[in-house]
């Protein structure tokens, strides 16, 4: 390959995913800074993409998506997990499910407490806000004035996602009308990033309107080898490109946005982490950093299925008759089942007395299908998906070559931890005793998966081991903090080097109970105040709603119906 250099730039990002399409927009909100954003996929214009119902084609699609796999994960049954990574404009924001969730307040809060100084929620929850454009108008808690527009799909029309939420209630849960504002907990509408019928990604929201300006340069199918150094501070980034070397040079900062896989894969390419791992991929260490890589966390759900008794449920949609009519009406004008995810209802949950907020999730969709899009059974069905949501299982991301092209080694060490094996024994037991109630009882049906067959610990158990899939929330490979295992500082700066940060998912130092793409955005519209030096959002005042009264209640309530 020959090797040139052209251009310098103030700053060079790496990754135009969910974190790096923001940057890209708010650095070069100043004429003065001459940005670069460099991204190895390309277009994110398919259709495929931008409509929301086709949401499992591109996180299968090699072309839009990085198809990594785990290592063989030994608590899991010795499977390879799939691990999809965004590779395309707007990242894993243009291949995920567009569910929005930010999180609790007390995630943020465990942030602090880790280390991240002014990242609780108090300093977090503007930064939700300037992102979000609300569709229900803003309050102390929401948004309406930014670029990343949220609402409630189609407004749950099907009536099974109601009859989820009264069985929440039913059950004995708490209801919550926004579960991003003052109470998370309880069962009500679930929120995602659609616009106008439209999957808005931070391609869409962030990128697209700053690709108008003359001091931002977007570079597609560019695979980045190496941050380069002179000494301690970065100056540039090497990438590869139609078969070219080419080094450009940053000569304010090289800002890494590519991802909880990606971006420790490049800094270990670049010769940062440990000095072990570093040694037996052939990398020569220029700075010593060995939580690059570690802390690696992700949630993990599986599905909770059930026969519908009446013919409502979306497994009547999709024969490639009724795809065809859904696919031409959102061509026309961007609306029926087009539009949106199908996740229109949800709940969060706590898996048992004593924890402060709730480590349970659901998503409800009115159909039985998996994530490839195709069906479990014929006829009628609906699932709820759910996970344990602080899970206390910690992985890996290691480099196993210094050829820029190989994929590392990525080890989750799923439900590793005893807790988070009772995490998902609650899972069962708890959601059965949810679509038991009689909310649900003109729907429901025969319990598919996990059966009435899986009742005791070890049954339960290994019904999860075998069945358990990623929720594709990989996160905190680039912890923050301040202890000896964290990569940045709570500036986003690289430990001991000048000139680099990192921001995006992975610099998270504990997994929040909920999907990530809002929180990884709010994380990048803070840093990026950081990096340019502007005044902080005031922090909020507003109040967090701790439903311990209730929790107090649940501490001996038997079930309200028998369990299946």
């Amino acid at each position: 390959m020959t090797q040139h250099t052209f251009e310098q730039y103030d700053y060079v990002i790496i990754g135009a995913g969910s974190a790096g399409c923001v940057l890209a927009n708010r650095l070069s909100a100043d004429s003065n800074n001459n940005v670069l954003l460099l991204e190895t996929g390309g277009s994110d214009k398919s259709i495929f993409i931008q409509m929301p119902t086709a949401l499992s084609i591109p996180m299968n699609t090699a072309k839009y998506a990085w198809q990594f796999e785990t290592q063989a994960e030994p608590y899991l049954d010795n499977r390879r997990m799939h691990c999809p990574r965004g590779k395309v404009l707007g990242g894993s924001s243009s291949i995920n499910g567009m569910v929005y969730v930010r999180g609790h307040a007390r995630d943020f809060d465990e942030w602090q407490q880790q280390g991240a100084k002014d990242w609780d929620y108090a300093h977090c929850l503007p930064y939700f806000k300037k992102a979000e454009h609300w569709a229900f108008g803003a309050d102390e808690y929401r948004g309406n004035e930014g670029p990343l527009a949220v609402n409630n799909g189609n407004n749950m029309k099907n009536p099974l996602y109601q009859a989820f939420v009264d069985a929440g209630v039913d059950a004995g849960y708490l209801a919550t009308n926004d579960y991003n504002g003052a109470q998370q907990e309880g069962f009500g509408p679930m929120h995602m990033t659609v616009k106008n019928g439209v999957r808005w990604s931070t391609a869409n929201a962030y990128l697209r309107p700053a690709m108008k300006r003359s001091n931002l340069t977007v570079t597609t199918h560019a695979l980045v080898h190496k941050v380069l150094f002179e000494g301690k501070k970065a100056v540039g980034v090497r990438f590869e490109r139609k078969g070219k070397m080419i080094d450009v040079k940053a000569n304010k900062e090289v800002v890494l946005s590519a991802g909880s896989i990606g971006s420790p894969h490049i800094l270990q390419l670049s010769g940062i982490g440990s000095a072990d791992t570093l040694k037996s991929a052939g990398i020569q260490q220029i700075h010593q950093l060995p939580g690059v890589g570690e802390n690696l966390q992700d949630h993990l759900e599986f599905y909770f299925q059930f026969t519908c008794l009446q013919p409502i449920s979306l497994n009547g949609k999709i024969d490639p008759l009724n795809k065809l009519f859904i696919g031409t009406r959102w061509i026309i004008n961007k609306s029926g089942l087009g539009a949106t995810n199908h996740f229109e209802s949800c709940g969060f949950i706590r898996s048992k007395a004593g924890l402060e907020w709730p480590d349970l999730q659901y998503h409800f969709l009115p159909a039985a299908m998996r994530y490839d899009g195709k069906e479990a059974f014929a006829g009628h069905g609906f699932q709820v998906h759910i996970g344990h949501n602080k899970p206390k299982s910690r992985g890996s991301v290691k480099i196993v070559s210094n050829d820029a092209h190989v994929a590392p080694s990525i080890q989750f060490n799923y439900l590793s931890h005893p807790d988070d094996i009772e995490g998902f024994r609650a899972c069962v037991r708890l959601t059965r005793e949810i679509i038991n109630q009689p909310a649900l009882d003109e729907y429901r049906g025969e319990e598919i998966q996990p059966g009435n067959t899986v009742q005791t610990d070890e049954e339960i158990d290994s019904f999860v081991r075998s069945s358990v899939e990623s929720a594709y929330h990989p996160s905190c490979s680039c912890k923050m903090g301040e202890d000896d295992m964290a990569v940045v500082n709570s500036q986003t700066q690289v430990h001991g080097l000048q000139n680099l940060r990192v921001v995006d998912s992975s610099i998270f130092p504990t997994i929040p109970n909920g999907n990530l793409n809002s929180p990884t955005i709010m994380l990048a519209e803070r840093a990026a105040d950081l990096i340019l030096g502007n005044p902080p959002l005031a922090p909020s005042t507003a109040s967090v709603t701790i439903a311990e009264n209730w929790q107090q209640q649940q501490r001996n309530k038997p079930p309200t119906r028998p369990l299946a």
